[in-house]
């Protein structure tokens, strides 16, 4: 037997607020729109607007302050 990694898609869903924690995506945003192969999020700070392929995977849900202090 192998130990093996397994990633699933994350089942958006508009009205949540999420938290990236790295890469060109990272930081604080909230899904307002949900299709089965995008998913588009908006920055609470900025109002930035973007759709992009589905391409976060869940990991872990907390309570946090959002959006985050100095993010956006």
């Amino acid at each position: 037997m192998d130990k093996v990694v397994v990633f699933e898609p994350y089942p958006f869903v508009a009205g949540e607020k999420i938290h990236i924690t790295d890469g060109p995506r990272k930081g604080d945003w909230e899904v307002v729109g949900v299709s089965e192969k995008k998913v588009t999020l908006r920055c609470p700070v900025s109002g930035f607007v973007a759709e992009w392929n589905r391409f976060c995977y869940f990991v872990d849900r907390k309570e946090q302050n959002w959006p985050a202090p100095g993010e956006g």
